[in-house]
């Protein structure tokens, strides 16, 4: 078994690397993951608080009835996770992250931080991601929805179609470039 203890707490794990295996009820509290990976694997009901994951990959994880909150990654593969499937999140904040093919739709996580990320083709249906910073972020074929973007700042942002008739965009912050795409969703000509 990879992780024999039910707590753990302010422990390293480096360069540990798993597949296809299931985690079940674990806590990790003030934990770094340097370098690990994890694919194809299922954290259920596991709970990361205050965890910082650096360098990992994490791709094709399922990871329900599991909690993350106040949870840092940088410069991680963070692909094909359906994060609607968690039980809690809170504080995510991902700085240079790949997250293509994710799931966010239907949560609530304001305030969540993603900077300088590759998320293409994630989906963002219904989500509040108000007061989100989401400065200099690929969004490529991304959906977003009936999302609420409220006070999010999106400044440098690109390849992100948002439909200003179906989304919430109160206060939201864009660069000028970023602006002008927003009049594709007006089906108008500008010469």
């Amino acid at each position: 078994m990879t992780f024999p203890e039910l707590n753990y707490y302010q422990q390293t794990f480096i360069r540990l690397s798993l597949k296809d295996e299931i985690i079940p009820s674990k806590e990790f509290e003030d934990c770094r993951f340097e370098a690990c990976s994890f694919n194809n694997c299922s954290f259920t009901g596991v709970k990361f608080l205050n965890c910082i994951f650096s360098e990992c990959s994490i791709s094709v994880i399922k990871a329900p009835g599991s909690r993350f909150l106040e949870t840092q990654f940088t410069k991680c593969k963070v692909i094909g996770f359906n994060w609607s499937k968690t039980n809690s999140i809170r504080g995510l904040t991902f700085n240079e992250c790949q997250l293509n093919y994710s799931d966010f739709s239907y949560l609530k996580i304001p305030g969540t931080k993603m900077l300088g990320c590759e998320a293409k083709e994630v989906d963002f249906t219904e989500a509040d991601l108000t007061g989100s910073d989401l400065q200099n972020t690929d969004f490529e074929n991304s959906r977003f929805y009936n999302t609420n973007l409220s006070g999010a700042d999106l400044r440098e942002a690109r390849n992100f179609f948002i439909d200003i008739k179906n989304n919430s965009l109160k206060k939201t912050r864009f660069s000028f470039a970023g602006a002008v795409t927003l009049l594709n969703s007006l089906d108008i000509i500008i010469e």
